[in-house]
Parts: structure tokens; sequence; C-alpha cells
């Protein structure tokens, strides 16, 4: 890390909802409650929904969001066995965790020694509003397919990289904060969150360096030799 000089930033308690990522409040929302999208979430999946354009879902009752690059996205997907539902949105993954999580991401980051670096990640909890992608099947607008993970999300519109299987209950998916990692063989939220910060700093550093991050899957590969300006 030679020549790259790393900005501090403070670590802000609590969750962290970003005002520029499509988080929003019910504030402008329309639609009706019988679109089959929202009715499929909330029937299907028994997740609380915000009607409008598009269906939103509310964070911090069934699941918190950890919202990444999607290339940090990917680096979680290739090196860890995540089995909770993955979304894509205009380059930024998704990653479903459990409930509190997003509170506990503040303090986790300085335990892990990320706090004091500004890193391009952050936790919806309590309060906050994602969009709502497609469910998969011929609901809504049709039938949906997952999309791989090397898939960037460059539209605007938000997909299921991994979508939340119906009638089951996501919080045994999902990763959390436990001393024997997730319930139902998740991985715990520290390798999660250590896999994702390692990434996002690498990004960072290429950058930096006015080097584009490379493609493909090997971009997620985080054991490499460190990186340096020339």
């Amino acid at each position: 890390m030679a020549g790259t000089a790393l900005s501090v930033i403070p670590v802000t308690p609590g969750p962290l909802v970003p005002a520029h990522r499509s988080v929003t409040t019910a504030e402008g929302s329309r639609g009706g409650p019988d679109d089959p999208v929202l009715r499929w979430y909330e029937d299907e999946q028994g997740w609380p929904t915000l009607p409008g354009s598009p269906v939103r879902l509310s964070v911090g009752v069934r699941f918190d969001v950890l919202d990444v690059p999607a290339e940090a996205g990917r680096a979680a997907l290739e090196r860890l066995e995540l089995r909770g539902p993955v979304a894509l949105q205009g380059g930024r993954t998704r990653l479903l965790v459990a409930v509190g999580s997003a509170e506990e991401l503040p303090g986790l980051l300085a335990w892990l020694e990320w706090g004091t670096l500004a890193l391009d990640l952050a936790a919806v909890g309590a309060g906050g509003l994602i969009d709502a992608p497609p469910p998969p099947g011929a609901v809504g607008h049709g039938a949906v397919r997952p999309l791989p993970p090397d898939h960037t999300g460059t539209q605007g519109a938000a997909v299921w990289l991994r979508p939340p299987e119906p009638g089951r209950e996501v919080e045994a998916s999902l990763p959390t904060l436990s001393a024997t990692g997730g319930r139902g063989g998740a991985p715990d939220l520290v390798r999660l969150v250590n896999t994702v910060a390692t990434q996002c700093h690498r990004l960072r550093l290429l950058r930096a360096c006015g080097r584009p991050p490379a493609g493909g899957r090997g971009a997620g590969r985080t054991g490499s030799q460190p990186l340096a300006c020339s």
C-alpha cells in the first residue's frame, strides 16, 4: 500500500442508510395493495412491503441488508457458503443478513480494524426500505430467472442473484453475529463483513492507483499480494 494515503472517517453508530442509494421513505410512493409482486412478498414470504412503483421491502423486520459494490458481493459469493437471498441493483450487491446486523456493523468494523478506513459499504436496518426485485417465476412481470454471480447489475432495476424460497423461513439462512455462526449452516456475520471489507479496500486501492477493478471471477479473490501504486 506504499504511496497511497488513506482517508479516515468517523464510524457512526446505528443503521447506515446512504442517501444516494435506492433506499427511500414512504413519501412519494404510489401503487396499490393488489400488486402481484407485493402480494407475493406479503403472502408467500411474509415480508412487510410498501406499495408503490416499484414495490419496496421493509428492512429491519425479517432481515437487515448489507449494501456493497457488486465486486465485493461477488467475492462473498465465491468465498463463503452464503445460503440467504442476495439482490443486485445499479452495480450494488445487497446481502440479506440477520435483523440487528446494521446496528452491529460499526462496532464490528472497528473490532476487525476496518473502522478508521473509508470503505464503500453500508448497512440498512430498522426503518429502511429497498426496492423489491421481481419474484422468480411467472409473477408480476413474467418469469424471472436468477442471475449468475458475476453479473454486474448495470441496469437500475433490482434483480435477484439468489431469490428467497417461497414458504421458507428466511431467518435460518441469514448470516448473524453468533459464536457458532449463522443458523442452518449460514456463515457468521464476522466472516462476511471481513470478506466484503477486504474487497472494498482492495477496490479503493485500485481506484487510487488509477487501475480499474478486474472483471470476472478472479476479481473476488482477496488473498492476493498487497497492492501498491507505482
